[in-house]
């Protein structure tokens, strides 16, 4: 089906990244005058930090044209005895591993990113009515006409699900990201930085040592923490190539983003310490337990020690 003959009623939903690729089309479908009845983002809880601050941007261009936007979330359901966790962060934190991109998977994708979007689709009173009817949901994707994006698309094209019709507007139009980001600025709006969380092994070198020290303390910190459970990838970089370390705490050191002092006493002392708030927290009641945010910004801000 071409994307300019869609069924005139089916809902239209699209997934915004907050990238330049998602930004752009949603700008260009609207500005063709396309159906759009909803923007949904799905927020890690680990974006960059230049990301977060590109949000408030583009949901007032979105405010401005009447566009209805979310930003939905995963939500763990079962936290068995450990401190309750909302971000892809602090699930990593909590059972000792990395992001499922550093073992060569994507299910870190479809947990944090499809399943919130999916889960806030199923409850839109316009997507029942139209499933009802016997109709699908149209969803946009921000995949480009870029040698990247097409491997990206590739993995999913063919991809059936008897609910979603999946468009792809920017491979329809030819667009790249060059073109992606020049009608963000055509569009009088400052051109986003790459999306992706701060954690991911898809960054590279620059992108890591773009990051501010909170975060690059973060990165050790989940690598320490996985370090012991980790038995065929070294790192978030999975193994070393010839542009750099398998883990970016070595790339971290390497390049002194952090004093390394900090760096060895956040790999030898900040592990156990979170270890020991897990075991007390154990023992507290579910709905009196702090969560692991309480512990994170402890760290944050220096602080050592368990105190609940």
């Amino acid at each position: 089906m071409n994307a300019w003959k869609m069924e005139p009623d089916a809902p239209v939903v699209a997934a915004w990244g907050m990238g330049v690729d998602s930004t752009a089309m949603i700008i260009e479908w609207v500005a063709r005058r396309m159906r759009l009845d909803v923007v949904l983002t799905a927020d890690t809880g680990a974006e960059r930090p230049e990301t977060y601050e590109f949000l408030p941007v583009f949901q007032r261009w979105m405010d401005r044209h009447g566009i209805e936007h979310h930003v939905v979330q995963y939500e763990p359901q079962r936290f068995k005895h450990w401190p309750p966790y909302f971000t892809i962060l602090e699930n990593c934190l909590t059972n000792a591993t990395l992001p499922s991109a550093s073992f060569n998977r994507k299910s870190c994708s479809v947990k944090w990113k499809i399943a919130p979007q999916n889960r806030w689709v199923e409850n839109w009173p316009s997507a029942k009515a139209a499933w009802a009817r016997g109709r699908r949901v149209t969803k946009l994707i921000g995949y480009d006409a870029s040698p990247a994006d097409s491997r990206r698309y590739a993995h999913r094209v063919g991809v059936e699900d008897p609910r979603y019709d999946f468009r792809y507007p920017l491979r329809e139009w030819g667009w790249d990201r060059e073109a992606c980001a020049q009608r963000v600025r055509a569009e009088g709006l400052p051109v986003p930085v790459k999306s992706s969380c701060f954690i991911c092994a898809a960054m590279r070198p620059e992108e890591v040592a773009s990051l501010p020290h909170w975060a690059l303390r973060l990165i050790v910190l989940l690598e320490a923490r996985a370090a012991p459970r980790l038995r065929n990838v070294e790192g978030l970089w999975r193994r070393a190539t010839r542009t750099r370390p398998g883990t970016m705490t070595a790339f971290i050191r390497e390049r002194e983003l952090l004093a390394h002092d900090d760096i060895d006493a956040i790999a030898t002392g900040a592990p156990v310490d979170l270890i020991e708030f897990q075991q007390v927290t154990a023992q507290i009641p579910l709905h009196e337990r702090p969560a692991l945010r309480e512990w994170i910004d402890r760290f944050n801000a220096g602080v050592s020690g368990i105190e609940i």
